[in-house]
């Protein structure tokens, strides 16, 4: 006779059959949030992710690369140890999903066709690592490090340093060997003019002549590694994207007050205390690209920095619903003189500590390990794992 455990797992799998998503596109928010990574049914294929692949192995092939990382859906961004291929966040399968994305976390990593490539080349460049093994090389480890050392919780990156290549959001570059290595070869594929040009008189200049010596060394030899598994796929995965969220929301902190935060609430309202409902976001994107516009003949180090601090202000300012009271004029003045006294500052010393956003960090795989090991013993439940709900989100 068949344990209840083993006639609910039955039952589970019979209630799988994935829903197409010109069905749940139409779900109101909190529908969506109960629907499972399983019942999503959505594959790269089938997805606007399948033209960014084949531009990715479009620029492989112009380098002369014949490596060709495979992709899945995933919970997030990442190349897994072991496996040469990159998952990719499910929620860039579908505009739907994105909307969720931003409603939820204030922004959508790889949201862009610009961003998605960038991370695109850098997860390349993991899996590249991977399939050849170059960290194991001894010129790999005295250019950046030993990619044995652990993913720190989070860094504090220098802005004014020209030892790594500046990439991905965040100095991204500076958190780990591993990501320093990726980010390099990320800039090395998307053209080598730019990076002499841009890195002429840069210490990392080196590694990037170092990468362009290792992939014509290994560009048509075949690989070490050809493990073609799917870690952490969707198909299978039952957990909730409630669940998910939660999670998520606190691993990075969403709602926590920002470096920032002090000088935002002195230049802008709340939208409820105010009757102008001019966001403040807005005023904010307008500032970026007006400052994109003026060539004042700044380091790339100062753009990129200010670049930074807008980015994060905006995401604040969406969360806290701020908006301007004010002439808009006066507003933009002092935003920019914000700007500049923050610029200074941290271009002579440390950017304020940021979170690691790292899937693969081994105290987070290790962690979730644990915890499907437990749950099939009875011992944990997802409910317990993800404490009590987070309040900031009334969809949570």
């Amino acid at each position: 006779m068949k344990s209840q455990r083993e006639v609910s797992k039955e039952s589970l799998k019979k209630q799988s059959t994935p829903i197409h998503p010109m069905v749940w596109s139409k779900f109101s928010d909190d529908q969506l949030l109960n629907m499972r990574f399983c019942d999503l049914g959505i594959a790269v294929e089938n997805s606007p992710m399948f033209n960014c692949m084949t531009d990715l192995y479009e620029e492989l092939e112009t380098k002369k690369i014949a490596f060709r990382p495979h992709c899945w859906f995933s919970e997030e961004w990442f190349s897994p140890d072991g496996v040469p291929g990159i998952a990719i966040p499910f929620y860039l399968s579908h505009s739907r999903l994105r909307r969720l994305e931003r409603k939820l976390m204030m922004e959508v990593e790889g949201g862009t066709r610009e961003e998605c490539m960038k991370i695109l080349r850098h997860e390349a460049g993991h899996a590249l690592d991977t399939a050849y093994q170059l960290s194991r090389r001894a010129r790999w480890r005295v250019i950046f490090g030993k990619s044995s050392l652990r993913y720190p919780r989070s860094y504090c990156p220098l802005p004014g340093s020209k030892a790594y290549v500046i990439h991905l959001k965040r100095w991204y570059a500076q958190s780990h060997p591993s990501e320093d290595f990726a980010e390099t070869f990320a800039v090395w594929l998307n053209g080598p003019e730019r990076c002499q040009k841009q890195y002429e008189d840069w210490g990392a200049r080196t590694k990037l002549e170092y990468v362009g010596q290792v992939m014509e060394q290994v560009g048509q030899r075949p690989v070490i590694c050809d493990e073609r598994s799917e870690v952490e796929p969707l198909v299978g995965n039952t957990r909730s994207l409630r669940s998910y969220y939660r999670e998520k929301r606190r691993r990075y902190a969403v709602g926590k007050p920002s470096f920032f935060e002090r000088d935002l609430l002195r230049i802008f309202a709340c939208s409820t205390k105010s009757n102008n409902r001019i966001p403040a976001c807005h005023v904010l994107e307008v500032c970026r690209r007006q400052l994109q516009s003026v060539d004042a003949g700044w380091s790339v180090q100062y753009r990129y920095l200010v670049e930074q601090m807008l980015e994060e202000m905006i995401c604040r300012c969406r969360e806290l619903d701020l908006c301007v009271d004010r002439p808009v004029d006066q507003v933009k003045r002092e935003v920019l003189c914000l700007l500049v006294v923050n610029a200074m500052t941290f271009l002579q010393g440390k950017y304020h500590r940021l979170t690691l956003r790292k899937k693969n960090e081994f105290w987070y795989w290790f962690m979730r390990a644990l915890f499907r090991l437990t749950t099939q013993k009875g011992f944990l439940s997802w409910k317990y794992w993800n404490g009590k709900p987070n309040m900031t989100s009334s969809l949570l």
